[in-house]
């Protein structure tokens, strides 16, 4: 009975050993995909590239991922959730104040963009004028980026006693702040380099969208 058990045990260990080397290998070859795409291009990468990059057979990348552009879909998926993640958890941090609007715009210029440069450039850059399949992903992850933020915009009304609200307020907020995020990353850090100094970009985007905010809660 005890051998029986045991058994059970090494076979358990053994299948959960494969499970993490099988998660290791899809993790390295889908950091070597991050690394050339954002180095090289999602166009000038090969498949062979990133399989020799990872340190394993192309027949091992089409095992884990149908194809390269399934590559960069996934890559899209993960880098959305990380800001979604990063935006979130900053609001949850400041009790959904408009004080959240500031450290959002501190964690996305240098959490996000500084920290991670070739996160920017293949959601900014390599997933634009892709096919419809890759555009329709890209759609999707800015529409739920879009309702992230109009939904805490509403909460912070709430909190703060600011209403009634015009319905249309929160979204074209969320618009406007996504879209101004999304210029900043490309023209100081995709088409400039990484700019000198983050922490006063970050302090002069936020006066902007809070001055912005501030007179269209006025009307």
């Amino acid at each position: 009975m005890t051998k029986s058990g045991d058994q059970e045990v090494i076979l358990s260990r053994s299948a959960l050993r494969r499970l993490r080397e099988k998660e290791q290998k899809y993790n390295t070859i889908l950091k070597a995909a991050e690394t050339l795409f954002a180095q090289k291009g999602y166009h000038q990468t090969g498949i062979e590239e990133i399989a020799d990059l990872a340190e394993v057979s192309t027949g091992a990348v089409y095992f884990y991922f149908k194809n390269k552009e399934d590559l960069l879909i996934t890559l899209m998926q993960e880098i959305g959730h990380q800001l979604r993640k990063i935006l979130a958890d900053e609001f949850k941090r400041t009790g959904f104040s408009f004080d959240s609007f500031k450290n959002i715009s501190f964690a996305f210029l240098r959490d996000f963009c500084g920290s991670h440069p070739e996160w920017i450039a293949i959601f900014f850059r390599e997933s634009v004028g892709q096919s419809s399949e890759v555009e329709e992903q890209r759609r999707q992850l800015f529409i739920k980026l879009t309702d992230d933020i109009k939904d805490a915009f509403v909460q912070i009304c709430r909190e703060q006693g600011i209403g009634p609200v015009d319905d249309s307020y929160p979204e074209m907020v969320a618009v406007c702040i996504l879209g101004l995020y999304e210029r900043i990353a490309c023209h100081y850090f995709l088409w400039q380099d990484q700019p000198e100094d983050i922490d006063t970009l970050a302090q002069r985007s936020v006066s902007f969208m809070l001055g912005g905010i501030n007179n269209l809660l006025k009307d």
